[in-house]
């Protein structure tokens, strides 16, 4: 099978999460350097891994490829906004093979059950943006893990991923970034 690289981004508050109780991403986690780091990623991703709530609440202008988790899908069906994929009745190995034949970058945004999902599957690197100084009373962590007190990075460092050094995106806003990545054994 043709290399597939997978990335994910998240932009995270001090207390991990991603999203406020609504599951929308509140104004504190809003940031133009981030937002234009991460268009810069897809551009360079073949295919964009999002939930539904996540597909249906960001519209996809540029017409990248993307690749919809939703339980209520059969399997694995082509529609015209993107493929739609069940990973209880499909595999991610027959997925991605199906979706990505010739191999490339594979973007995950998220949301958190996705995040979830691909920590099983592994991430060659996860790009954590940190809003320092911003929290989000009773949001929706990251990843499930967080829900017991555990940081992104520690779920991150569990899972076999280092960090790299942290990079200062925005001074004014506070917006650092670290990307973690796998080592040769750890995918």
């Amino acid at each position: 099978m043709p290399r597939v690289e997978i990335h994910g981004y998240a932009i995270v508050s001090d207390n991990d999460c991603i999203a406020d109780a609504s599951g929308h991403t509140p104004e504190v986690l809003r940031n133009e350097a981030d937002w234009a780091y991460f268009q810069a990623e897809l551009n360079k991703s073949a295919v964009t891994v999002l939930g539904r709530l996540g597909h249906e609440a960001n519209p996809n202008p540029k017409g990248r490829l993307r690749l919809i988790l939703s339980s209520s899908s059969p399997g694995l069906e082509q529609q015209s906004d993107g493929w739609w994929w069940n990973p209880a009745k499909v595999s991610w190995d027959e997925a991605i093979r199906t979706v990505l034949p010739e191999g490339g970058r594979v973007a995950v945004p998220g949301g958190r059950r996705v995040f979830d999902l691909f920590l099983g599957i592994g991430y060659d690197a996860f790009h954590l943006t940190r809003a320092e100084g911003a929290h989000v009373p009773e949001g929706v962590p990251v990843f499930s893990g967080c829900q017991d007190g555990r940081s992104a990075e520690t779920i991150l460092s569990e899972r076999g991923l280092a960090p790299g050094e942290t990079q200062v995106l925005d001074p004014a806003g506070r917006v650092t970034l670290a990307i973690w990545r796998a080592s040769a054994g750890n995918r």
